[in-house]
């Protein structure tokens, strides 16, 4: 079943990984996720991942783009918020690109943090932090009330729409909420220092997994990097980066 980006404007609608080689990049996330995998009419280098039925991610094959997760939002008009973006000093990189369900964009923010929009059918029953879908993404970047304005102006957060996504400024975080549910936070590191070359701002995407230590241990069987697994009064969580070197977290299920 699905419905439209007018239903939620400015929301994370989906995500999608962009790999080198789609079998083996198949291969490593049914192993660590327990997906299944589906090809799609776009074509014989698209294929959707699947949980117990429902969809949960795309994957994209690309050998000349760097391995990674990116988030897509939903938008109105995919060509009045590309000039959004080009207005405000950021990259349009990829689109408006046109498909059978809608309207695609490849975009980076001021700072150089991928994201895409879609313009366009949805899965009614994907949304973050419910289902199949991530259980939240987070920017991680150096100013998070500069990136927050940036992309409230860009996707309309806060906007007129009754489907708008509101942002809110809660312990030097932006927490973005869409109706009920939190779909994301934008983190900030230390403005009054120069940035850090080797740490690049980025959009990360967090995966509830039934089983986080059955995760990490698959993931390592599978030729993935994985950090410690951390803890805290919100939960217990760890990084893993594919072999291609795509970044993504998986977490507990909360007790």
């Amino acid at each position: 079943m699905s419905t439209s980006s007018h239903e939620a404007v400015g929301a994370p609608c989906w995500v999608s990984l962009t790999t080198a080689d789609l079998t083996s990049a198949q291969r490593f996330y049914g192993a660590v996720m327990g997906w299944t995998f589906r090809r799609i009419r776009l074509g014989e280098w698209f294929s959707f991942a699947f949980r117990d039925g429902a969809p949960v991610a795309g994957f994209v094959e690309n050998p000349s783009l760097p391995a990674a997760w990116t988030p897509y939002f939903a938008v109105v008009d995919a060509d009045v918020t590309a000039a959004r973006i080009r207005e405000r000093g950021a990259t349009v990189a990829v689109g408006p690109l046109s498909f059978r369900r809608g309207r695609a964009v490849l975009a980076a923010d001021p700072d150089g943090a991928v994201f895409g929009l879609w313009q366009g059918g949805v899965f009614r029953d994907w949304g973050v932090g419910r289902g199949t879908a991530p259980a939240w993404l987070e920017l991680r970047t150096r100013d998070a009330f500069a990136a927050a304005i940036f992309y409230g102006e860009v996707l309309d957060w806060g906007g007129e729409s009754p489907t708008s996504c509101v942002p809110a400024y809660e312990h030097d975080h932006v927490v973005l909420r869409h109706g009920n549910n939190t779909v994301a936070r934008i983190s900030g590191g230390a403005v009054d220092t120069g940035p850090d070359p080797h740490v690049r701002p980025r959009w990360h995407v967090h995966f509830q997994v039934p089983d986080l230590e059955a995760a990490v241990e698959a993931a390592t069987t599978a030729g993935g990097i994985t950090s410690p697994v951390e803890t805290s009064s919100a939960g217990r969580w760890a990084t893993l980066r594919d072999p291609e070197g795509a970044l993504f977290t998986v977490l507990a299920p909360q007790g």
